[in-house]
């Protein structure tokens, strides 16, 4: 069997870039390489890719698209939210260069880069949001309710700056920090883990039609998990593990969620339950740093949407096998003469 080439931007240690390259390896018919503007990317090192690069932070798009040369890898998937971006923006360039960005399309990636923008377009689909609102005022905290979440309106990937309020006075001083970062902080309804929190992989085809979709119902007892607990709040962290089951019902509601917003690629929906309605607080349109938990399980989206794209391939129903997923983190040694 021929292996098609595929390069990961972005292949920071214990990342979503290199949990992309262990899909790629476990559907055992592509050749990984990797990039990263950082040269003690753990990546980088990673026996898991043939090859890696040392991307050029000032010329981002460029280097990356020489290292796809270098490779002979005409498909491109980016390792993390901030090479999505920018990749996404730079599409006509990739494909100027015989470079195909395996991502959703760049108006999905350009509304879920607001949050504020996709929960507006998600009550108007009717999907059941938390109260949220752009954190200026107390007014605002007020209509969101206490205690709340404050998190930027952009970005925040791994719950970075992302903060539980118990105090409207509280919240307030979150929402100045985020904005004296040159972000827009916004104020969100706090929803309870008694009915359990779910990171959901819907995987949608360019055509707009659904491949599939997993679920997994976090558990929030390890420290790798959680970035915050106490005084009543628990906030996860960018490291789901836990449960995955059929949980056919969260999984449809997720399916909605990527139809209202015309998904064209991989979206993740991070939501909480109450009375069995998913009530969606993040949802980022790429990859999740789960995925490669998602393909032990039998849903390997990577690999997926690949076929689809290089041989036009339909996937079947994916047969999953349920239980529980866990992580952990390694450690590597880089010779000072080794490093890139």
């Amino acid at each position: 069997m021929n292996r098609s080439n595929v390069m990961v931007a972005g292949v920071g240690g214990a990342s979503l870039g290199t949990e992309i390259g262990k899909c790629l390896v476990l559907a055992g018919r592509y050749n990984a390489f990797g990039c990263d503007i950082s040269p003690t990317a753990y990546g980088l090192y990673d026996g898991l890719f043939k090859e890696t690069f040392l991307a050029d932070r000032e010329d981002y798009i460029s280097s990356v698209m020489d290292a796809c040369e270098q490779a002979d890898a005409p498909w491109l998937v980016a390792g993390g939210e901030q090479p999505m971006i920018l990749l996404s923006a730079a599409q006509q360039d990739l494909v100027d260069r015989g470079i195909t960005l395996v991502a959703n399309s760049p108006d999905i990636v350009h509304l879920c880069s607001d949050k504020a923008d996709t929960f507006d377009k998600l009550g108007e689909a009717g999907v059941q949001i938390p109260r949220t609102r752009i954190a200026d005022s107390t007014a605002a905290i007020s209509s969101v309710g206490l205690p709340c979440i404050v998190k930027p309106a952009t970005g925040s990937g791994g719950s970075v700056s992302v903060f539980f309020a118990a105090t409207a006075n509280e919240a307030l001083i979150y929402a100045e920090f985020i904005h004296r970062t040159g972000n827009i902080p916004i104020a969100q309804e706090y929803v309870d883990i008694n009915e359990g929190e779910f990171t959901i992989g819907v995987l949608s085809l360019p055509d707009g039609s659904i491949a599939g979709s997993i679920a997994l119902r976090r558990v929030l007892d390890s420290k790798l998990s959680v970035a915050y607990r106490g005084r009543g709040g628990v906030i996860s962290s960018g490291y789901s593990q836990g449960h995955i089951g059929d949980y056919a019902d969260l999984r449809r509601q997720a399916e909605r969620i990527a139809l209202a917003i015309d998904s064209r690629g991989p979206i993740n929906v991070q939501g909480r339950c109450r009375d069995g309605v998913l009530i969606p607080f993040e949802i980022n349109p790429r990859f999740s740093a789960s995925t490669y938990l998602r393909a032990m399980a039998g849903f390997n989206e990577v690999d997926i949407l690949l076929r689809y794209l290089i041989d036009g391939e339909h996937p079947g129903a994916a047969d999953i096998k349920p239980g529980w997923y866990l992580r952990s983190l390694t450690e590597a040694y880089i010779p000072d003469e080794e490093l890139k």
